[in-house]
């Protein structure tokens, strides 16, 4: 460092024995420094077209380099404040390995909008891990009816870090944001998984938190996803925000109907397809209080619109024909109906308990279900979906009659429905409300035999459903079934790793609750004569 008043300062740094090379690192490291901030400052003073030529001319003069170690951050940096690196000096930085890994997201934006492929390996582990943490809550041990699937807020699940890690690898790029949803509509028509619906959901309105008005602005479905996350986390539909979803829906002008393809991909989130379900069961509740029919509620008609919207979604990305699917009238004249004559058998038979009674003794609670429910059930995707969330609603409510009495019709649903994860989750964390039913041999001969085993076989997460539910409720089962479910149970070698698992668990638990062989031997001594104590003679 050739500054003349520094000589004479030099033998200090040797009397304190500080290496010359430590002194000249320290004072590079400071001056690297330095610039660092001064590209930083450039990047926002002056005029535009100035501020990037000087920085253009710094990228120049330094890019030859960038390989070494010491002067590569200032390079990076300069790159970073261009909004428009070089295409040569792009190409060479996705050339080279290292340099593409230390490179910042700025201008890792700018390679990755004309290189889809290279993008779609960046983000395609992080979809994965999202659908595995969907998962991992679904199969999670931890059974609760408070805290399930569906308890967390939007604003809470939008805060993890696959989305957090997309919203940042987006930026305000719209380009990178139409890839990432080109990639969620192809992986969904690919697997039919609808936690990629979330994840559209969540995306934009993780951008819209952070008021990225480059892209909220130009997708069409943002005002529509703004009003329907309201009311998720609510988890209810009211009348307000109702006549707003209404009114997007009704202004899809002709020529934009493609828009519909979007909408029913966020329709068919899970999240929300549990909000429209939850409302759509309050509101037959209601027209059983108002003596009204479903066809006379508007407000019922609209959440059934959506609901099938959304569960027409696959059919129409796959199909490329963009129209809301039509509804079945029987649905509204005769599937609801028939929901509400059930509310209305509960509450006779309640009214009825109440009332003394009378010679011909109590009255019993309807046992029979109508064919026609059944045949709903099977044949018509909207009319299952309601009727699942009618189940979940008396299960939650402990009734445990009119619960075996639907039971029967769940073993064969649309498409397997009540066979699904989303579903036994839920069914599994409410019948830990009627944990006391399960000592009772009809109950679990009605639920396990009559419901979980018929599916257990075929699928496997049914198998591990009824393990997860076991492993929270075995305490409670009579211990004759408990012996005979353990052996229906038991995993064959065509069982996946997680099945075994949870069977080991359950097997161990129940080992620990058998009485060990020293205190059955025992047990007898317990039962012996008490001597006598003579009694003192009375005075």
């Amino acid at each position: 460092v050739l500054l003349p008043s520094l000589q004479s300062a030099l033998p200090f740094l040797d009397l304190h024995g500080t290496p010359r090379l430590e002194f000249h690192q320290s004072v590079f490291d400071e001056l690297r420094e330095k610039l660092l901030e001064r590209v930083s400052a450039i990047a926002l003073e002056g005029k535009v077209e100035e501020r990037y030529k000087k920085l253009e001319d710094l990228l120049e003069k330094s890019f030859s380099l960038v390989k070494m170690p010491s002067i590569q951050p200032v390079v990076m940096c300069v790159m970073k404040h261009l909004p428009k690196v070089p295409e040569k000096k792009l190409k060479l930085v996705m050339a080279d390995k290292d340099l593409y890994k230390a490179c910042a997201v700025e201008v890792k934006r700018q390679i990755w909008q004309d290189n889809q492929a290279l993008f779609g390996d960046e983000v395609s582990p992080l979809l994965k891990q999202y659908i595995l943490e969907k998962e991992n809550v679904l199969f999670s041990n931890d059974i609760s009816v408070l805290h399930n699937f569906f308890s967390p807020s939007p604003k809470t699940r939008r805060q993890g870090e696959v989305v957090q890690k997309l919203t940042q690898m987006i930026g305000k790029n719209v380009k990178l944001y139409d890839m990432v949803l080109q990639f969620l509509r192809t992986l969904f028509l690919r697997t039919r998984n609808v936690h990629y619906c979330t994840l559209r959901a969540e995306l934009l309105m993780s951008l819209h938190d952070l008021e990225i008005s480059e892209i909220i602005n130009v997708d069409p479905c943002h005002k529509f996803t703004w009003c329907l996350d309201a009311c998720i986390r609510e988890k209810f539909v009211d009348n307000k925000r109702a006549r707003e979803l209404q009114g997007f829906l009704d202004g899809v002008k002709k020529g934009q109907e493609q828009v519909l393809g979007d909408l029913s991909m966020i329709l068919c989130d899970p999240f929300a397809i549990n909000t429209l379900a939850l409302s759509t069961i309050r509101h037959l509740q209601d027209l059983v209080e108002q003596d009204t029919l479903p066809r006379e509620s508007p407000d019922l008609l609209l959440l059934l619109r959506m609901l099938s919207l959304g569960q027409g979604a696959w059919d129409m990305i796959d199909s490329q024909v963009f129209k809301e699917p039509k509804m079945e009238a029987e649905l509204i004249t005769k599937f609801l109906p028939m929901l509400m004559s059930f509310v209305v058998d509960d509450r006779t038979f309640n009214v009825d308990q109440k009332l003394p009674s009378e010679e011909k003794g109590p009255v019993p609670y309807p046992s029979t279900i109508p064919e026609a429910f059944t045949k709903f059930l099977q044949e018509n995707r909207i009319a299952c979906e309601v009727g699942l969330y009618y189940i979940l609603h008396i299960t939650k409510q402990r009734n445990k009659n009119a619960f075996l009495r639907l039971l029967p019709a769940l073993v064969e649903t649309f498409s397997d429905l009540a066979f699904s994860d989303i579903f036994l989750h839920l069914l599994t964390g409410n019948l830990t409300l009627l944990g006391e039913e399960f000592a009772l041999e009809e109950f679990c001969t009605s639920l396990f035999d009559g419901f979980f085993l018929t599916a257990c076989s075929r699928k496997e997460n049914v198998h591990r459903h009824v393990l997860r539910l076991l492993l929270h409720l075995h305490h409670k089962v009579a211990p004759a079934k408990l012996e005979s479910l353990q052996k229906a149970l038991d995993p064959t070698k065509q069982s996946g790793e997680a099945v075994k698992e949870l069977y080991n668990q359950l097997t161990e638990k129940l080992e620990l609750r058998k009485p060990s062989p020293a205190e059955v031997t025992e047990t007898p001594s317990m039962e012996l004569p008490l001597p006598t104590v003579p009694t003192p003679a009375s005075r």
